[in-house]
């Protein structure tokens, strides 16, 4: 798998693309309710030391599949919250997005210091819940009727991860 930094306006151009899909922003929040992001605004977000962001790529290939997040990178208070979108649906069911968090998470705890990782996931969003269980996050609360796709309020889901509960796969 290929990890690689939003630093050409070429790969920031291809995120904002899919992020501007409905059927990948409906399932985001970028705050303030921003589920969409244009390229100047994702390559600010790209360039701050808050975020942590990566395209990546199947094993053999240099086709971007998607991206995958770490934002609000708090560094005093070691936290932040993971995020991932399969931008090219041609690599679902391959374990692409497993990978890819599997590393981020990694990397958080490894590269950046974090102590804890935070996500959500709108509730009925079956394969993110099936991904967060996955890597062991833990369930710790819910957010009621606050996230709003085709004119209906969904819950959120919260869960976190601890570095000694982490249970990702093998980086090959």
């Amino acid at each position: 798998m290929n990890f690689l930094p939003l630093d050409t306006p070429e790969r920031v151009d291809l995120v904002a693309t899919w992020l501007a899909e409905p059927r990948n922003y409906q399932w985001l929040d970028f705050g303030n309710g921003v589920q969409t992001l244009s390229a100047p605004t994702l390559r600010i977000m790209a360039q701050k030391d808050i975020n942590f962001l990566r395209i990546f790529t199947a094993d053999d290939q240099v086709t971007p599949a998607g991206v995958v997040g770490l934002s609000n990178v708090d560094r005093k208070f070691k936290t932040a919250n993971l995020w991932i979108v399969l931008g090219d649906k041609q690599f679902s069911f391959k374990g692409l997005a497993v990978k890819a968090v599997s590393r981020m998470i990694r990397l958080g705890f490894a590269e950046l210091g974090l102590g804890a990782v935070q996500c959500w996931c709108v509730a009925g969003n079956s394969a993110s819940r099936r991904l967060i269980r996955m890597m062991n996050f833990q369930p710790v609360g819910t957010l009621r009727q606050c996230h709003r796709m085709d004119g209906k309020a969904y819950d959120r889901e919260l869960f976190d991860l601890l570095p000694t509960e982490f249970t990702g796969v093998a980086d090959d």
